[in-house]
């Protein structure tokens, strides 16, 4: 049988036992339509990397709405706590405002007869940031319930190039010494526990020429010709199955014509591991093959010569949760009480930031079921999100349970 004392000797049973905490486990049961109306309208306002704004002022209005106290911080996130107090030590939930496709109108967030949302952002990450939503409405809802210590997050530039930069601002801004541990809310299902951070470094290969005619100023240095030699010479690198390592050239563009030779030509190259000192590893060889193709295409060209350029345009560090760490034992009791079947993961996401500076960190699905992540046909089922609630929030209190004076 689990063992469902998690660490620091308070039980998950005691942790449910408080009047307001049972009050609001069954609010998230008994409010599901708000919850699922709230979620919609989050999703019709775009936010896509980069230009989340519109969405934020809209968030921090919602939080106010629910009586929180909440504010916008120089780099866009939203912030709110229950109790106006911003000295801490708190624990913060956090989900990410930004999707990688947006709207270009509300009907493009519909609910379907069967109750699913679909539409650009749905479960990533609209189901994290409706669970925000939901647990601010529930901590108000409950009259004379107190929640010292709790931070609620709404932060910019998770996905592609935004590189983490929200969660890099807030853990940069003072906060990260007030902030005892961080529970990310990103997509939809509770099958998993991220306590692995997958690292990534991201790069942009170019290369130059003078560019000409392809028949009269044949002979000259090709850039196009030079990039597709290094991506060729860089795609036969060994690469390691233990840590997982991986690479991908995800982006190329350059020229302006079929019988114009190109003056420039770029690619964006992805670069994974569970290790950084493997990512170094692939650095230093893609730096390798863009050396090696410049050296070729000028030594077979007749005239001109071409240069390449790395730069990068991304970092996510890796790094990894401690077996022992509380936060994990505390997930794997409430788990474990909810009769939720989980299983701990390496992925990339804003706990790459905590977790890299040794704030304890996980990040967990919101509740209900999703897909097509990414896509146009992104889609979210709430069936069973009251579940994935009540998890956040029995976790949360285990968590700030931590903060009280011992």
């Amino acid at each position: 049988m689990a063992n469902l004392t998690p660490p620091q000797g308070l039980s998950i049973h005691d942790a449910a036992a408080p009047r307001e905490v049972r009050e609001i486990l069954q609010w998230f049961t008994r409010e599901k339509q708000w919850i699922n109306d709230i979620h919609q309208q989050v999703c019709r306002i775009p936010a896509p990397t980069f230009l989340e704004s519109q969405r934020a002022e809209w968030f921090a209005g919602q939080m106010r709405a629910s009586g929180l106290a909440a504010k916008i911080d120089r780099a866009g996130n939203v912030l709110a706590t229950s109790d106006g107090e911003w000295q801490g030590p708190f624990v913060a939930v956090t989900a990410h405002l930004d999707t990688v496709l947006a709207p270009k109108n509300k009907d493009d967030i519909a609910v379907a007869p069967d109750g699913k949302l679909h539409g650009p952002g749905v479960s990533d990450n609209g189901a994290g940031l409706a669970a925000l939503l939901a647990i601010a409405k529930a901590i108000q809802s409950v009259p004379n319930s107190d929640f010292p210590g709790l931070l609620l997050v709404a932060n910019v530039a998770e996905e592609g190039e935004g590189n983490l930069n929200g969660m890099r601002a807030l853990c940069k801004n003072g906060l990260s010494e007030r902030i005892r541990s961080f529970l990310v809310l990103d997509g939809a299902t509770t099958d998993h526990i991220t306590c692995q951070a997958l690292g990534s470094r991201r790069y942009e290969v170019a290369f130059s020429g003078p560019g000409g005619h392809s028949w009269s100023d044949y002979g000259t240095a090709n850039p196009v010709h030079a990039l597709a030699r290094a991506i060729s010479l860089f795609s036969d690198t060994r690469v390691s199955s233990n840590p997982r390592c991986s690479i991908n050239v995800g982006l190329i563009d350059g020229g302006s014509s079929v019988n114009a030779i190109p003056a420039q030509a770029r690619a964006k190259v992805d670069i994974r591991s569970e290790r950084n000192d493997k990512m170094d590893e692939l650095v230093l060889a893609l730096n390798a093959a863009v050396e090696r193709a410049q050296e070729v295409e000028n030594s077979r060209a007749a005239m001109g010569r071409v240069a390449g350029k790395i730069k990068e345009i991304g970092s996510r560090p890796a790094a990894r949760l401690a077996d022992d760490a509380p936060i994990l034992g505390y997930i794997r009791a409430v788990d474990a009480h909810l009769g939720i079947r989980s299983h701990m993961e390496c992925a990339s996401t804003d706990a790459n930031i905590p977790l890299s500076l040794g704030i304890p960190a996980v990040s967990i699905g919101a509740g209900g079921q999703g897909g097509g992540a990414h896509t146009t046909q992104e889609w979210f089922s709430p069936e069973g999100r009251d579940l994935g609630l009540k998890r956040i929030f029995l976790t949360l209190c285990l968590l700030l349970n931590e903060l009280r004076p011992r």
